[in-house]
C-alpha cells in the first residue's frame, strides 16, 4: 500500500473513531445508512460504488472520491471502466470536475502499487 493511500486511511479511521465516540445518535445513524447503502441489493455493490464515485466527483468531494476509488478497486473495477466513470462524472458535472479527475487518476495509480 502506498504512503498516500495509507495516510488517507489512517486519518479517515482516526477521525471516524472520534466522531463516533461522541455518541451522537443522528451521526451514528447517518454512518450506518451510508454503510448499508452500498451493500448488495437490486444493484450489485460494484455498481453502487461506481455510482458513489460519480456522485462524489460531481459534488467535488476529494475525500469521498478517494474512498470510492478504493472501494471500486476492491470490487474489481478496471482502469478502462474507471475512465468511463470519469467521463460520466465530467459530462454530468462539467469542466469543474477536471481537477478532481486529475487527483482521482493520481490516487488510482497509488492504489495500483
Amino acid at each position: 500500500m502506498s504512503e498516500m493511500v495509507k495516510e488517507f486511511n489512517v486519518y479517515r479511521a482516526k477521525m471516524n473513531e472520534k466522531i463516533l465516540a461522541a455518541d451522537n445518535t443522528v451521526i451514528k445513524r447517518l454512518f450506518n445508512l451510508d454503510t448499508n447503502t452500498y451493500t448488495e441489493g437490486a444493484l450489485p455493490t460494484k455498481t453502487k460504488e461506481m455510482l458513489g464515485l460519480v456522485a462524489s466527483m460531481v459534488l467535488r468531494c476529494d475525500d469521498c472520491v478517494k474512498y470510492h476509488l478504493e472501494k471500486c478497486k476492491e470490487q474489481g473495477v478496471t482502469t478502462p471502466e474507471l475512465f468511463e466513470i470519469f467521463a460520466v462524472a465530467n459530462i454530468v458535472g462539467g469542466t469543474i470536475v477536471i481537477p478532481h479527475t486529475r487527483r482521482a487518476v493520481e490516487f488510482w495509480e497509488e492504489l495500483q502499487k
